[in-house]
């Protein structure tokens, strides 16, 4: 069995450094039952590929079989895939050559491992249902999925296909370190016949690889069910992984959670002037009224704020609203009272649970996207993974983005130089930063923007909150 990683960021032989593994010398490892060779096809500035050969030794496979020997059919134990499909032998495999690379460090260059990177991976050969199971575990990880089939026999192509395909995947910005996780869990999901003893030790290696990225897969039920296989194991795994879905701090987007620690100076909440965060919701609705939008995403939509606004705009058809917090989401229906509403104003709306940083096909086909006071909630890092979500992949005809300006700071009696209004803050933006990120968003993906002041304006540090209206 083979997988390649292929990158194009240039120079692209900084993989080299990142995987631990020099691309002038060929190196092999001994794993359960056979090698692991690791070398590069090609390593130029340009473009370089690491490739991870897998050669098992069925004769071993058959002579360390624990089942007893009548399992299956006569000749099962010599004729089967083991030797040549991706099972939970290359992920093994994969652990072992590139551990170091899997945690996230490179000695060397110790930037390297934060680097969203444009990759390929290409795993020969995937045992798979469909073509959609593969789309459903990978595509809201954010690749791009090619799945070609193999035929049965290809002198006899009546028979139709095998349940081999030859998987690649494209991801436009990631870490590499998310590129192995993601292979490293998902593909003994698609090997039902692991090779190891399946105990407590299994569910901690999932928490710990998946940790990250699997509470908000939308398929995370399946994959745990999938990798663990015991109920005794699946049940508790899953409720850990809940936990870590209501705790994560990189996408927690809950606007509640923003707005308890910021407290306006007085002159910005005197007599008759709105709430700060009355005011951004406001006009958020109002530009999206001004829009026409029919179809409206509220990304991060915490308990329902904005949702409250937009049911009450008459020509909006459908809102999705979508946050990463199953507590958020569960506000937002008692808050919004979605069980009392009348049908057809609860056909209007959809109540979702997601990650904008990873693709979700369901964002797709939408007039407007709100992301209110979400961004700075996210590492820096993994902002471009966002903007390939939003404006490379759903691309709604308008996105509205609002975000504190951190020129405004310096009005806060209770904030000291340099620290931000909220502890999950990653980072607060000058109004300066914030133009700068929207005009190159808009010039990356085909969309016009402007960024207008939020609130009240003080002179030399402007208004405390600051809004980019970007439109196709």
């Amino acid at each position: 069995m083979l997988l390649t990683i292929t990158t194009t960021h240039q120079p692209a032989t900084d993989l080299g450094y990142l995987l631990h593994k020099n691309p002038a010398r060929l190196q092999t490892l001994e794993v359960a039952y056979g090698q692991a060779h690791i070398f590069y096809p090609e390593a130029t500035p340009e473009r370089c590929t690491a490739a991870l050969l897998l050669d098992i030794d069925p004769i071993a496979l058959v002579r360390n079989h624990r089942g007893p020997a009548g399992d299956g059919f006569a000749l099962e134990q010599y004729v089967n895939d083991r030797p040549y499909a991706a099972s939970s032998f290359l992920s093994s495999a994969l652990s072992k050559a590139f551990n170091t690379a899997m945690n996230g460090t490179c000695k060397d260059r110790p930037e390297l491992p934060e680097l969203l990177l444009p990759f390929e991976a290409t795993v020969a050969v995937m045992p798979a249902a469909s073509v959609e199971q593969l789309e459903h575990l990978f595509g809201p990880l954010g690749y791009e999925v090619d799945a070609q089939a193999h035929p049965l026999d290809p002198t006899m192509p009546e028979w139709g296909n095998s349940r081999y395909f030859t998987l690649r995947l494209r991801h436009a910005a990631l870490r590499l370190r998310d590129l192995l996780t993601h292979l490293y869990v998902l593909i003994p999901v698609l090997d039902n016949n692991k090779h190891y003893w399946l105990d407590q030790s299994e569910a901690e290696k999932l928490l710990h690889r998946g940790g990250e990225w699997l509470p908000q897969h939308p398929e995370r039920e399946y994959i745990t069910r999938r990798y663990l296989r015991f109920a005794e194991l699946v049940n508790p795994t899953l409720e850990r992984l809940l936990a870590y879905d209501e705790l994560a701090p990189d996408d927690q987007t809950s606007m509640e959670l923003a707005e308890t620690a910021e407290t306006e100076p007085d002159d910005a909440q005197a007599a008759g002037k709105q709430h700060l965060h009355d005011l951004r919701l406001e006009r958020v609705a109002e530009e999206i009224r001004r829009i026409g939008a029919k179809r409206v995403l509220d990304l991060g939509c915490g308990e329902g704020k904005l949702v409250r606004r937009l049911l009450k705009v008459a020509h909006i058809e459908h809102i999705l609203a979508l946050d990463v917090s199953w507590r958020e989401l569960e506000r937002a229906q008692q808050r919004l009272h979605v069980r009392e509403m009348p049908p057809r104003q609860r056909e209007r709306l959809t109540l979702t649970q997601g990650s904008l940083l990873y693709h979700d096909p369901r964002l797709a086909g939408y007039d407007a996207a709100a992301v209110v006071e979400v961004i700075e909630h996210l590492d820096e890092t993994r902002l471009a993974a966002f903007e390939q979500v939003v404006f490379a992949r759903a691309q709604p005809g308008a996105v509205l983005v609002t975000t504190p300006n951190a020129d405004y700071n310096q009005r806060y009696e209770t904030l000291s130089a340099g620290q931000f209004r909220h502890s999950d803050h990653r980072f607060e933006w000058t109004r300066a930063q914030f133009i700068e990120w929207a005009t190159g968003v808009a010039a990356r993906h085909g969309y016009r923007v402007r960024v207008e002041p939020l609130g009240p304006e003080a002179a030399e540090v402007g208004a405390p909150s600051q809004l980019a209206v970007f439109e196709r």
